[in-house]
């Protein structure tokens, strides 16, 4: 059996499936077979691949990476923006056996040389225009760079001691790659994808082919077909890229790409990639549901939309835009743990334990909190290889997450009686004043509903009582002014008194990730500026009694 597919292996744990069902290799060969004509990708700038040409593209990544050395269970580096370059590099790479390790594109200095180090790559696959950071950063155990381009040209690193090799020197089509030491089992290791790293150092994820499968397999996002199209609005370097475009080849469906997300071409790309799923940050579909209504708003090719987080008025999005709307609470370490019902009635729902997982809301210490209360969310499944194995070179992390044989989310729920979860807020996000605990997350829904905020970010402000109160930063939608004043008369019947911000302030944009989370600790770390708005200077007091404005 070496080097071969096991189209027919069956595992003694019926919980795993076969490799040529979870197994990116070994299902892209069969459907290559099988079907090889069917569209797998499909561009707006370029030529959609059949799952044929799709073969034939992972196979000359393959062989070009063997030729430099590469060999199945090492790791290779990415650096690329959403893309054909993107995809086909994560293709080749686990068709070869090797380990996918995508890097976030915005990575420069301490935090660039942070993920090098910590990825164990000696080759680095990355975007000509991303290069020059690599002068100025130690690229630890890096020997090799492949720069690929849109004109096909390579851009060199000042870096030296860096073999720098360019498209048409990497390319090697009709060339097989050489046969496996082994063959490819789910447990072994697809990808390890970093986090966001929004408050530290990316921690590297390492994700099973079994993960990534059971992430958005059947049992975690039933409502996918195999005639779906899945519009990727996530990078590679997250799961909402790699993983999808992983799960749509296991479905037998095929993916589109149409670069980053931008508000003014959403559509488009639907309407021209003829997509018929999507996944949506709730941010993202907020800046949609703002823009001008259409006469033509139900007139596109999509079936299903997830949101999250959740938004507001999920009737009245289905119904503008003609599509089902779920929901679901996940993360790169785990696999879809929640998925909520059709279009949701519950406002703020993550939605319900799926089938294979065990979910606990707990304290602290571990103990269950009782029902309604709230507590930070552990994970199980009933599956091996199911969710994460842990933080590559961090075992302490890995340790910690894991704690009593539980995966620690370090995010907080509460739970109704009909079982549906609702997200209450990062732990380490939770703002606390005057005894009561803030949901940073429910004060910027708040804020998000009025019809000129566009997006919204909620910190902790320590005052003189050792105290927090509470900082909105909000941006506006387009060249709409927005006076703090008027956001706070906006929220003060829309929420309990101790949760109204203290300070406002409106400015053009947030500072976000390439996957759109707002990056709260450069606005922590900013804080109060003169160009903030502070309600206590402006005459409004908020006390346990209500409100008394100084009009004097």
């Amino acid at each position: 059996m070496r080097g071969t597919a096991l189209r027919s292996e069956s595992w003694s744990d019926p919980r795993v499936p076969a490799a040529d069902v979870c197994v990116l290799r070994y299902v892209l060969g069969k459907w290559a077979k099988m079907q090889p004509a069917k569209d797998y990708a499909v561009f707006t700038n370029q030529r959609a691949w059949s799952y044929h040409d799709t073969l034939i593209r992972a196979k000359a990544t393959a062989s070009a990476l063997a030729s430099l050395g590469v060999r199945q269970g090492d790791h290779v580096a990415c650096w690329l923006p959403i893309g054909a370059d993107a995809l086909q590099a994560m293709l080749g790479i686990n068709y070869l056996g090797a380990v996918y390790v995508p890097f976030n594109t915005a990575y420069k200095g301490n935090l660039l040389a942070h993920v090098i180090a910590n990825s164990g790559a000696q080759i680095l696959i990355a975007h000509a225009s991303l290069l020059h950071q690599l002068d100025t950063v130690d690229t630890a155990q890096l020997t090799t760079v492949i720069s690929l381009s849109d004109d096909h040209t390579a851009a060199r690193s000042n870096a030296s001691e860096l073999n720098c090799i360019d498209r048409e020197g990497f390319e090697l089509y009709g060339v097989e790659p050489p046969p496996l030491t082994r063959p490819i089992c789910p447990w072994d290791m697809q990808s390890i994808i970093y986090t966001s790293g929004t408050t530290g150092p990316s921690k590297g994820v390492m994700s099973s082919y079994l993960h990534a499968y059971s992430n958005m397999g059947p049992e975690a996002w039933p409502v996918i077909q195999a005639s779906d199209r899945y519009l990727i609005t996530l990078p590679m370097f997250h799961i909402g890229g790699s993983f999808i475009c992983n799960i749509m080849l296991c479905h037998d469906g095929s993916v589109a790409m149409a670069g980053d997300f931008r508000t003014q071409d959403f559509w488009p790309a639907v309407r021209k990639t003829e997509a018929t799923v999507v996944f949506l940050l709730g941010v993202m579909a907020t800046f949609i549901t703002k823009q001008a209504p259409s006469m033509t708003d139900a007139q596109n090719s999509l079936r299903s939309v997830f949101v999250v987080p959740l938004i507001d008025n999920v009737q009245g999005f289905a119904v503008r835009f003609g599509v089902d709307v779920y929901t679901i609470f996940n993360m790169t370490e785990v696999a879809t743990p929640t998925f909520s019902a059709i279009n949701p009635a519950q406002a703020g729902t993550c939605g319900v334990a799926r089938e294979g997982v065990e979910l606990r809301l707990v304290d602290a210490f571990d103990c269950e909190v009782p029902q309604g209360k709230v507590g930070e969310m552990i994970v199980r499944t009933d599956r091996p290889w199911a969710m994460t194995h842990g933080y590559h070179k961090n075992p302490e992390a890995t340790l910690a997450a894991w704690r009593n044989g539980w995966f620690h989310t370090g995010d907080a729920f509460r739970q109704d009686s009909n079982g549906n979860f609702y997200f209450v807020d990062r732990l380490k996000d939770a703002i606390r004043r005057r005894g009561e605990n803030i949901s940073s997350f429910e004060v910027e829904v708040e804020a998000i509903a009025h019809a000129h905020v566009r997006e919204a970010a909620a910190i902790p402000v320590a005052n003189e009582l050792g105290d927090d109160d509470v900082m909105l930063v909000v941006a506006t939608v387009g060249d709409t002014q927005l006076s703090p004043r008027s956001l706070f008369d906006f929220l003060v019947p829309r929420m309990a008194t101790y949760m109204l911000p203290r300070f406002i302030e409106v400015v053009s944009t947030l500072p976000k990730t390439p996957t759109a989370k707002v990056q709260k600790h450069i606005l922590r770390a900013s804080g109060v500026s003169p160009k903030t708005w502070d309600r206590e200077r402006a005459g409004i007091h908020v006390g346990r009694s209500g409100i008394t404005y100084n009009t004097d």
